[in-house]
């Protein structure tokens, strides 16, 4: 019996494309940026050179860099170029012959006269040069500029090495460049491209098919099982699970579990870090976990990158979990001296912590004179003594003065750990290490514990302090931050922020609104100038927003971000903030309770009705809000007259008890009676005196609304 014939795929033959960038080891911090980048300069790549492909996957390690693009065309496609020329009466005599014009286009365009095409066109008649390109073999596209692309990646610091000139994080050693089975021979930064890449420097010694000349990748396809043979696991997210694997298994074995807090940034740097993934486990001595357990996990984490093992209670063991890039027989050797290493950082941090609790946190503050806060905005003590200071008028526009003397000592020692020891070592201990020392010292237990949690929020996922002095302080310690650095003419531009003011104003946001805060922001702000200028501090003026817009701006941001309010919903709160107040939980209760009336089915047509009455008043610039009862001649002015007047006590009432929500239900009950009132009345009446009167009524009105916000920024169907 005849073998069945198959019929041929329409789809045309695909190959792939592998590029690897060799190097000495990179910075662990650059590889994960790298890789996006490097990805989305690939696919931009292709299609400016109209190569079509699949998929594209990058991989990275502490060696290489590299891209593998899968489905790629083997030639470019075809491509259509059209050129208008001169027209058909311009192009030729009257006996049809192709004059000057005709012949200097075609040879502008690298036609002939004769390929010219002849067209209609709304115009007129035109010539058209027409040229069809069947497209570069996918090769030679790449060899010619691969180069260029590679020329655009960017990094944060690079360097030169050699002659070429080209910048790098650190040396290139080898490129790899195959299309299909095909070497690439292109040149980049002094290299020449090849089919062979390296492997790890020390496991890939002895391995089948690894060579004097390194590992010989025959098709893009095999790029990763090539250098598996030669100990490395090219591709990151097999790295990440590898590690997380062991590290859950390693956990198991001792009854413990990984520390959290750290968990993630330091898997990101394992990751990024190896190419042969593995974990060791280690012990430290007992003795050390008399130092708190901050300072040792610290100083796991930013000396050595280990993770810290914990009880199921949460309480530190005497246990660490060590990245390596070793995968050998006696891995008993690397934790050893993994332990030796660490127990000599362990030895300095116990050192830190024993030569720090000598002297107390008072006596330190002076210390602080000689730490430079800014050149413009004095020392730390300088800014130490305006906290304490301005803990008192902080207090008192929470209303809660009882706080004054808790707030002002914290105030005092808050700074002081910067001068010591361990904070000097390690930075991130700022305000752990003060909580502990002030403990030490026999500080209140609220002192303590405000001084340990004020730096919070540090990040945007970080919860708020959760005192209330804690709150108060950290408040204190922003606030001054940006009194200081706009009174003194230093603001943000663009995306330029070197001081972090913008995280310390998505700070102050944070906890007046989750903390429920009513102050008076302006004039905290104001007293807090006062205090600069009592220092010598010089006012420097600036272009930028005044403080207050800058604080309503990240009030914006945090709207948007975390909550989700509407853009309108928010210029409407906005565009009407109390100039005098600054009131940023006011604002944002008051943008809270808009967003969630917008859904109410009667509220858009609410809005048409009031914008139509808005729009009126503001043509007309009227200003009047007296209304003669006898000049309401209609039954629709009767009723929204009374309306209005009721709804203005009710209002009124819940805007001073902050019930905005109670506020705008009152102003959707006057949905009908503005409804009815256009359709009963014509406002522009022939009576000057009842016109007027209607005019004043629709002040009245505009003046309701206008007490919740710009209502005119609202956004509606059809306006």
């Amino acid at each position: 019996m005849p073998a069945k014939k198959t019929s041929k795929s329409n789809h045309p033959p695909t190959t792939s494309f592998l590029l690897e960038i060799g190097s000495e080891e990179l910075p662990w911090q650059v590889i994960q940026p790298a890789m996006a980048q490097l990805a989305q300069l690939m696919a931009g790549f292709l299609e400016t050179h109209r190569l079509s492909h699949d998929r594209i996957r990058t991989f990275g390690t502490p060696r290489r860099l590299a891209v593998l693009v899968q489905g790629l065309a083997p030639r470019q496609t075809p491509a259509l170029q059209e050129a208008l020329g001169p027209s058909k009466a311009v192009a030729f005599d009257a006996q049809g012959r192709p004059t000057k014009a005709a012949e200097g286009f075609a040879k502008s365009q690298g036609v002939d006269v004769g390929e010219l095409e002849i067209r209609e066109t709304p115009k007129g008649v035109y010539l058209y040069a027409v040229k069809r390109e069947k497209g570069l073999p996918a090769a030679t596209v790449l060899n010619e500029h691969l180069p260029g692309l590679l020329q655009r990646l960017t990094f944060p610091k690079t360097m030169k090495w050699n002659a070429s000139g080209i910048r790098y994080p650190r040396p290139v050693r080898w490129l790899v460049g195959l299309v299909g089975g095909r070497g690439l021979s292109f040149e980049f930064a002094g290299v020449r491209s090849g089919a062979h890449t390296w492997g790890h420097r020390f496991m890939s010694r002895g391995k089948p098919g690894v060579t004097n000349k390194g590992i010989l990748v025959r098709r893009p396809d095999l790029y990763e099982a090539a250098l598996a043979r030669g100990g490395v696991v090219v591709d990151p997210a097999k790295r990440r699970e590898a590690l997380a694997a062991q590290l859950k298994q390693l956990a198991r074995s001792v009854k413990g579990r990984v520390y959290q807090a750290n968990y993630e940034d330091l898997l990101d740097q394992a990751v990024f870090s190896l190419e042969c993934p593995n974990i060791l486990s280690g012990t430290f001595d007992k003795a050390y976990l008399a130092v708190p357990a901050e300072v040792l996990i610290a100083s796991m984490e930013e000396h050595q990158g280990f993770f810290s093992v914990v009880n199921r209670k949460g309480a530190l063991l005497p246990r660490f979990f060590a990245p390596t890039n070793m995968n050998v027989k006696n891995m008993e050797l690397i934790a050893v001296g993994n332990e030796r290493v660490l127990a000599a950082r362990l030895a300095d941090a116990r050192y830190f912590f024993d030569e720090d609790r000598k002297t107390k946190l008072d006596d330190r503050v002076s210390d602080l004179n000689g730490v430079v806060f800014h050149k413009k905005l004095g020392s730390l003590y300088d800014k130490t003594q305006r906290m304490i200071n301005l803990a008192y008028d902080l207090a008192e526009s929470v209303g809660d003065s009882q706080m004054i003397p808790l707030c002002s000592r914290a105030a005092r020692l808050s700074k002081a750990d910067l001068v010591t020891g361990m904070v000097g070592e390690f930075p991130t201990l700022q305000g752990v290490m003060g909580e502990k020392y002030a403990a030490h010292d026999g500080e209140r237990a609220e002192v303590c514990q405000a001084i340990g949690e004020y730096y919070r929020p540090r990040t945007p996922d970080d919860a708020i302090p959760e005192t209330a002095a804690g709150r108060l302080l950290a408040l204190l310690d922003r606030l001054d931050t940006l009194a200081a650095f706009f009174y003194a003419g230093i603001v943000p531009s663009g995306s330029e922020d070197p001081f972090g003011l913008r995280r310390s104003a998505f700070g102050v946001i944070r906890i007046v609104v989750e903390a429920g805060l009513n102050i008076n922001l302006a004039r905290v702000v104001r007293q807090a100038e006062q205090r600069l200028a009592a220092q010598g501090v010089k006012a420097g003026g600036h272009a930028g927003p005044p403080l207050q817009t800058f604080l309503e701006e990240r009030l914006r941001y945090y709207g948007r971000t975390v909550t989700g309010f509407r853009e309108d919903v928010m210029e409407s709160v906005l565009g009407r903030a109390d100039a005098a107040g600054c009131d940023l939980r006011d604002l944002f209760l008051r943008m809270e309770a808009l967003q969630a009336i917008t859904s109410q089915p009667d509220f858009e047509s609410l809005i048409v009705g009031f914008k139509r009455a808005h729009r009126i008043v503001e043509k007309e610039a009227w200003t009047s809000k007296t209304v003669e009862a006898a000049l309401l001649t209609h039954h629709t002015e009767r009723t929204l007259h009374e309306a209005v007047e009721a709804a203005g006590r009710a209002v009124g009432q819940a805007l001073d008890a902050r019930d905005y929500h109670g506020a705008l239900k009152q102003l959707i009950g006057l949905k009908s009676p503005i409804d009815q009132f256009f359709d009963g009345v014509l406002v522009n009446a022939p009576e000057p005196d009842v016109r007027a009167n209607r005019l004043s009524l629709l002040r009245q009105v505009d003046d309701l609304f206008s007490a919740f916000g710009d209502l005119s920024q609202i956004q509606v169907q059809g306006q």
